[in-house]
């Protein structure tokens, strides 16, 4: 069988939202798939600090974390990009100036405002992650920290397109849908972490297979010959999808594999 390289984002393809775990079939799928010689990578816009412990159950190859920013194979860090300090605080400042709340993500944390935001969203993130451990050593107000990504919140209030325009050399933007925001470094997506692995095991683009199921996975949609979205994916990715599986919860990374040949 020829070594293929899978690439899978976690949340709503691996992670179940409804369950919050990954199907017995999906981890049996994931080491048949690892048996046959094939490499299993996480390629998530989560940062390595806030990668859900169930990913744990399994073995990995490695991490793609943070949209691209933060290449992890095994134990070795083959890449990683942060936001310098001075430039983080300009966006932070740009952030607040234009009415908009957030998330920073970073490598060791994530780093929430002081106090209550007015977007209950934020404040259910802030919960949420409070349950793991993270967002408690440090606020945004605080500084000193480094950050790779910013997760955003608008409203009415918000002057969103002013604070894109501020933010368009730095950040490519990726909408999540109700007014949320993803900020990610601009020279790093989905696709160059694919791209630097594919390219490090001296592999060609038929051997690469995607699994996503929203618009952060667009990225890698676009570079991979082998898209799988998931049976409840963003419309947005249709376009560029090879093959529609079945959701998580009924099994859709195991037939996604068997369709293929990977087990």
């Amino acid at each position: 069988m020829r070594q293929s390289i899978l690439f899978f984002d976690i949340d709503g393809t691996l992670l179940s939202d409804k369950t919050g775990k990954i199907p017995d079939s999906a981890l049996e799928a994931l080491a048949e798939a690892k048996k046959n010689g094939h490499l299993l990578f996480i390629n998530t816009g989560r940062t390595v600090c806030a990668l859900p412990k169930e990913l744990y159950q399994f073995e990995f190859d490695g991490y793609l974390c943070g949209c691209g920013s933060y290449l992890l194979f095994h134990e070795e860090v083959l890449l990683e990009s942060h936001i310098e300090e001075a430039c983080g605080q300009k966006y932070i400042e740009q952030m607040r100036e234009c009415g908009l709340d957030g998330v920073l993500e970073g490598t060791e944390d994530l780093y929430f405002p002081k106090k209550v935001s007015r977007f209950e969203k934020l404040e259910q993130g802030r919960h949420y992650f409070g349950q793991l451990g993270l967002g408690k050593k440090k606020h945004i107000e605080e500084g000193g920290f480094l950050y790779d990504k910013i997760f955003v919140y608008a409203d009415e209030q918000s002057e969103k397109e002013r604070f894109f325009r501020l933010m368009e050399d730095a950040f490519a933007v990726i909408d999540r849908g109700e007014n949320t925001y993803e900020l990610t470094q601009k020279a790093f997506s989905k696709a160059t972490a694919c791209e630097f692995l594919v390219k490090k095991f001296g592999l060609d683009k038929d051997q690469v297979y995607v699994f996503g199921d929203s618009m952060n996975d667009l990225s890698m949609f676009e570079y991979a010959s082998h898209t799988i979205a998931m049976g409840n994916h963003a419309p947005g990715l249709e376009p560029y999808t090879e093959f529609v599986t079945k959701t998580v919860e009924d099994g859709g990374i195991a037939w996604a594999m068997k369709h293929y040949g990977l087990i």
